[in-house]
């Protein structure tokens, strides 16, 4: 058995052909039975997000599973394999293990460190287990993937700094603030990076969004969106007073606000503190402003300063989480070692099993006199004495299993104890397993949304 992972994300595929490989949440439990019913495919999980369209899978022989995988893709999307080969990546074994343990733990997103694609990882997991399209080797691996992710967030620090502008401001208001409850917030202009900011604001506790712009409707435009209050650009300025942050953004030529009207507007409010934050280029704020007392300035370049050396500390931390998910690969071999040696132990105990009642049956019809209770502890004592002698040799089988050269040893094992014709019968009336189930609270992960973007280096292997 082998895993292997297929797909497409924001570093190989424009949007354009990221959007024409979108699952729908209604569509996924038909995929997913598709999926599985794929020649070769045992066991599969797909993750499918803005970013990404990802398809692991549990196969029983290499060759040839690209080919396969992306005949599930182009019927299943109805488009020709010449159309989206060259975007695919694939990984197999530990390279598609390393990858799914990346990705949960935020180091494959567009911001690094982020958490919301944990929360998908488990949602597209949970989905999977509960259509029957995993198995014993999925249910542990996505587990394991789930935990790590969350390890990697709760004993690192890389989702603790804000990594783009927006967070940055806010990040800045805490220091200056401590708390933005009660606090009110005056918008100049009416963008996309204003906006935003405010919204990172009022999820803070703010009191009331002021929204100014040139143009009246777009300020009622944005100002509904935070059931804030709409104004003239001269209504602003003479509420200035009234406000504790400003953000600005007017795409404007010129300075919208002089050091004059600022130090006009202290003067009726020298106690309280003014958090102002430019983010327009050119730049809408006098810097002469920031010489004032008590008034907080910061400018684009400010922010960005904040975001790089933030960036810089997830980039150390995500040093530590990759160590991390090393050693999970590692444990996860492990595991898989110890599932070779399960076969054969059970092969083990059926055969002692099977001479144990044989010779109890012969040593029976040699006594015919034995009462009842003679023969409960006759066979009691018996099966003591077989149950012991295999002790030991489980126990060391299941612990050289889990070495490099664990194969070799359960070849010799089976050899010595002669279990060649059990396995066989095994192999032969075995049926596929039932899913293990995962509780939900085991995968369970708190998850944030983030919007940031910036790419993180990944090594990619053609399909």
């Amino acid at each position: 058995m082998h895993i292997v992972v297929v797909g497409l994300n924001y570093r190989t595929a424009p949007v354009e052909v990221r959007e024409r490989f979108s699952f729908s949440e209604q569509d996924m439990p038909q995929a997913l039975l598709e999926l599985t019913r794929t020649k070769s495919v045992m066991e599969g999980v797909i993750l499918a997000t803005c970013n990404r369209t990802e398809i692991y899978v549990v196969v029983d022989r290499m060759h040839m599973c690209g080919y396969f995988i992306r005949s599930f893709m182009e019927k299943w999307f109805g488009v020709p394999r010449e159309e989206f080969t060259k975007h695919l990546y694939m990984y197999e074994e530990d390279q598609a293990i390393r990858h799914l343990f990346r990705v949960a733990s935020g180091l494959d997103s567009m911001v690094l460190g982020e958490t919301q694609i944990l929360g998908q990882v488990r949602s597209a997991f949970l989905l999977a287990q509960s259509e029957k399209a995993t198995g014993k080797w999925f249910n542990m691996l996505f587990k394991q993937a789930i935990t790590l992710g969350k390890r990697a967030h709760s004993e690192t620090a890389i989702g603790e700094s804000a990594v783009s502008v927006s967070y940055a401001a806010v990040e800045l208001g805490k220091r200056v603030f401590g708390s933005f409850s009660g606090k009110r917030v005056l918008i100049l202009g009416a963008g996309k990076m204003s906006e935003l900011t405010a919204k990172h604001l009022m999820g803070g506790g703010t009191e009331e969004v002021l929204v100014a712009n040139r143009t009246f409707a777009r300020a009622q435009e944005l100002a509904s969106k935070f059931d804030g209050t709409p104004c003239t650009m001269q209504a602003a300025m003479r509420r200035l007073s009234e406000v504790d942050i400003l953000i600005s953004s007017t795409g404007a030529e010129g300075y919208v606000l002089t050091s004059a009207q600022v130090a006009k507007s202290m003067e009726l409010r020298p106690e309280r503190p003014m958090f102002i934050i430019d983010i327009a280029v050119p730049r809408d704020i006098e810097p002469a402003i920031g010489e004032l007392g008590n008034v907080f300035l910061y400018d684009i370049d400010d922010l960005e300063g904040i975001v790089e050396n933030n960036m810089e500390m997830r980039r150390n931390e995500a040093v530590i989480i990759e160590r991390m998910i090393e050693e999970e690969i590692a444990e996860f071999r492990s595991w898989l070692q110890t599932l070779g040696v399960q076969p054969v132990i059970r092969a083990l105990q059926e055969k002692s099993s099977a001479i144990h009642a044989s010779t109890l049956d012969s040593l029976f019809n040699k006594l015919p006199d034995l009462d009842d209770r003679q023969r409960k502890v006759i066979t009691r004592l018996t099966k003591s004495i077989v149950n012991q002698m295999m002790h030991d040799p489980i126990k060391r089988i299941k612990e050289m299993s889990g070495e490099e050269s664990g194969s070799a040893a359960l070849d010799i094992f089976t050899k010595i104890f002669a279990l060649e014709e059990h396995l066989q019968e095994q192999s032969a009336s075995k049926e596929l397993p039932p899913s293990e189930p995962v509780l939900q609270e085991q995968v369970a992960a708190g998850v944030e949304a983030s919007s940031d973007q910036v790419p993180v280096p990944m090594m990619k292997a053609s399909v």
